[in-house]
């Protein structure tokens, strides 16, 4: 037998693994490094570190969820103030099941009710946007109700922002007893009531939120409509007294030609207006808008939010679908980054950001703009109706014509929306 062999300190042991694991550590943190561009480290906003001890805790309906790893989730809460949900990306989840369905929700249009309609493909319902930054918080409809309490709560706007209020009512009225909420509806104006909590969730008709001749008696043939851009009196003694308001409006004012613009006592009436192009004309408006809300709301009473524009996929050459026919028979999202289309009028945001601004009142924009431009499959396209009427087989089959790339089925990209406001709402 040889001699045996003699025992290494326990000291020297323990130094050893020390250095193995700190040196493993390193390699870790080096290959987590890497998967990051050299840009991103700096792009970390400071809502990180101010949220660092807080944790993500999952809801209930997310447990089975495996396209969102949420433990392994290295983005922080949502903050209001210092996280933006502009960037990010859309994030397939086939474990996405909606809180409501255009079957289940008696409050939908049947514009915007694409499955009732004959839409067969639900993948458009299970794309889920992902921040790059923050985690958006999911919508949850009793604490959503908890927020509006006691309160009104009014958009106001054009037919799309229509699809944002009905998206909300819907997202919430299936937790309310039937005894316990109605729906009255009018030409201008609609209030949905939740009795138990003592709160109203209404839509007001203001396409322009300015005085014009096509509010009340639309006028189709933009030739013909003149905004009065100076004055939104008749609306807004509707306004007042409101809790929380959320505006929005864009696309009426992009028809292409110039807007006939009315101000002032003009000794010729109506005839008195002036051509201007759709920038200049929106600025008149949203000036005389931001006006009235500086002059007439109570920041301690009201809180004032704003929709950005949302896009319209009328051109299929701008996501390089050259043979394509506007939004027909698109079925996945856009997944170029910061992509930007002619559906989009980029004057019109900066005027939306350079007017509120310089408001006294706090206002908080609701920034949809990019997060939508990416959904060229969530429209209602052929599955809507017309003048009232469900689309023909007929009328399908000429989607360049009749194909509604302006409007979103609900449920769908309306309700992300809702989860921002939502993310607001949990602020107040």
């Amino acid at each position: 037998m040889g001699n045996p062999k003699p025992k290494v300190p326990l000291s020297i042991i323990t130094i050893t693994i020390s250095v193995l694991a700190f040196l493993a550590l390193l390699y870790t943190e080096r290959i987590s490094s890497t998967s990051f561009s050299s840009s991103s480290i700096f792009r970390f906003k400071p809502c990180a570190k101010r949220n660092a001890a807080k944790k993500y805790v999952k809801d209930k309906r997310d447990l089975n969820v495996s396209a969102l790893d949420y433990a392994a989730d290295d983005r922080f809460e949502f903050d209001p103030e210092e996280c933006s949900l502009v960037n990010g990306k859309w994030v397939f989840n086939s474990s996405i099941k909606p809180l409501y369905t255009d079957m289940t929700c008696p409050y939908l249009d049947r514009q915007v009710s694409c499955v009732k309609n004959g839409k067969m493909d639900l993948d458009y319902q299970k794309w889920e946007w992902m921040p790059d930054d923050c985690i958006l918080p999911r919508f949850d409809p009793i604490k959503a109700l908890q927020k509006i309490q006691g309160k009104r709560v009014m958009f106001v706007g054009d037919s799309l922002q229509r699809g944002q209020w009905q998206s909300f009512v819907c997202l919430v009225e299936s937790f309310i007893p039937l005894e316990q909420k109605s729906m009255k509806r009018g030409r201008i104006h609609n209030v949905f009531k939740a009795k138990e909590y003592n709160a109203t969730i209404e839509f007001y008709w203001a396409p322009f939120l300015v005085e014009s001749n096509s509010d009340l008696h639309i006028i189709a043939d933009p030739k013909k409509r003149i905004l009065k851009v100076d004055s939104v009196a008749k609306h807004a003694k509707h306004w007042i007294g409101v809790d929380i308001l959320v505006f929005n409006t864009y696309v009426w004012w992009m028809s292409g030609l110039k807007i006939k613009s009315l101000w002032g006592s003009f000794a010729n009436g109506e005839e008195g207006y002036e051509e201007l192009d759709a920038p200049v004309s929106y600025t008149l408006g949203l000036k005389t808008w931001a006006n009235w809300v500086d002059s007439n709301i109570n920041p301690n009473k009201t809180r004032v939010f704003f929709t950005t524009m949302s896009p319209t996929h009328q051109r299929s050459a701008d996501w390089g679908n050259e043979k394509g026919i506007k939004c027909f028979n698109e079925t996945k999202p856009i997944i170029k980054k910061r992509h930007w289309g002619t559906g989009s009028d980029k004057r019109i945001m900066s005027v939306v950001t350079k007017v509120v601004a310089r408001m006294k009142v706090p206002v908080t924009l609701l920034n949809i703009t990019q997060l939508s431009e990416y959904r060229i499959d969530a429209h209602s396209s052929i599955y809507t109706e017309l003048g009232g009427k469900l689309l023909t087989d007929e009328q399908k089959e000429d989607p360049l014509h009749y194909a509604d790339c302006i409007h979103w089925c609900l449920p769908g990209v309306p309700d992300t929306w809702n989860r921002i406001f939502y993310a607001h709402l949990l602020y107040l």
